[in-house]
C-alpha cells in the first residue's frame, strides 16, 4: 500500500470548513520554545524525516504552534500538526480562545497565502481594472466550467474596480498515472508561454485550442502553491489580506466581500 494511499485515506475521515475569521493577528505566543535553540532543531529535523520517511510527504516549514506541544508543519498536501516526537500527525483547525476566537490555522495559512501571491507576482496573467480598487488573485483552471463563467465576466470585475490575477492550477494534477504530464498541465503551460498570455487565455477559456509550448513557467510550483494553502477545486479567490473564497463570486457579490473584508 503506497503512502499517498495511505495519507488519502487519513485525510478522507476529515471533514473541514473554509469560514475562517482573518482579521485577528496569529498568537505570538511561541509555546514550545521553551526548548533550546538546537535542541529544536534536532527535534524538528527529526520530525521532518518522520513525516517524509512515512507518509511522503515534502515539507515546506515547519515551526512551533501556538499549542503546547505541537509544531505546525506546511507540506505540499496542507497545513498540518505534529506531536513533538513525529508519532502523530492531526489536520484540522486550531482556535484560540482569549478575548475573541481565532481561527490561528487560517491566520497561518493567510500569510503563507500572502508570502506566495509576492512570490509568483511576475509568473501571474493579469487582467488588470483602469481603475483599480481591489486585487484578487484566482487559482484558475481552463475546462473548470465556473473558471469559464468568471471569466467571461472579466470586465464587469474590472468595470468594478477589480483586478484580477490567475494562478494556474491544473485540476487533475502535473502528472498522470503514468508518470507524464497531464493534458491539464501541458495546456496551461502552453497559455503561460504564449506571446500574447492574456489573449491565449481567453480564447482557451471559450473553447479554442492552444497550440503547444513549452518554457520554464512555474506552472508546477503554483500548484504545488494551491496545495499547500488549501485549495481543492477551482476557482479559488486569494483577497489581498490572504483570505480565500473558494468558489465563482458573481462581480457584485465579490466587490460586496471585498468592500466588507478588507
Amino acid at each position: 500500500m503506497s503512502k499517498k494511499f495511505l495519507l488519502a485515506a487519513a485525510l478522507g475521515i476529515l471533514s473541514l470548513t473554509n469560514n475562517v475569521n482573518v482579521h485577528a493577528e496569529p498568537s505570538t505566543t511561541v509555546a514550545n520554545s521553551v526548548m533550546l535553540p538546537t535542541a529544536q532543531s534536532t527535534a524538528f529535523n527529526a520530525v521532518k524525516a518522520k513525516l517524509t520517511k512515512t507518509l511522503g510527504l515534502s515539507i515546506a516549514s515547519i515551526k512551533p504552534s501556538p499549542m503546547v506541544g505541537l509544531i505546525e508543519v506546511v507540506t505540499d498536501q496542507g497545513l498540518f500538526y505534529a506531536s513533538a516526537d513525529g508519532e502523530f500527525l492531526l489536520q484540522g483547525k486550531m482556535y484560540g480562545l482569549g478575548s475573541s476566537v481565532t481561527n490561528l490555522t487560517e491566520a497561518s495559512l493567510a500569510l503563507i497565502r500572502i508570502e506566495g501571491m509576492a512570490k509568483f507576482s511576475d509568473a501571474m496573467i493579469v487582467f488588470p481594472a483602469e481603475n483599480e480598487k481591489h486585487v484578487v488573485t484566482v487559482f484558475t483552471d481552463i475546462t473548470c466550467g465556473y473558471c469559464r463563467k468568471m471569466h467571461e465576466q472579466i470586465e464587469d470585475y474590472n468595470d468594478k474596480g477589480i483586478t484580477v490575477r490567475y494562478l494556474a492550477y491544473p485540476r487533475a494534477g502535473v502528472k498522470d498515472r503514468t508518470g507524464n504530464y497531464s493534458q491539464g498541465f501541458k495546456d496551461l503551460r502552453s497559455i503561460w508561454c504564449h506571446e500574447d498570455p492574456q489573449q491565449a487565455l481567453t480564447k482557451a477559456k471559450s473553447g479554442a485550442n492552444v497550440a503547444a509550448r513549452i518554457c520554464d513557467k512555474p506552472i508546477e510550483d503554483e500548484f504545488n502553491f494551491g496545495r499547500q494553502v488549501g485549495v481543492t477545486g477551482t476557482p479559488a479567490i486569494m483577497l489581498a489580506n490572504g483570505m480565500m473564497v473558494p468558489g465563482y463570486q458573481e462581480p457584485n457579490k465579490l466587490l460586496m466581500l471585498l468592500q466588507t473584508a478588507l
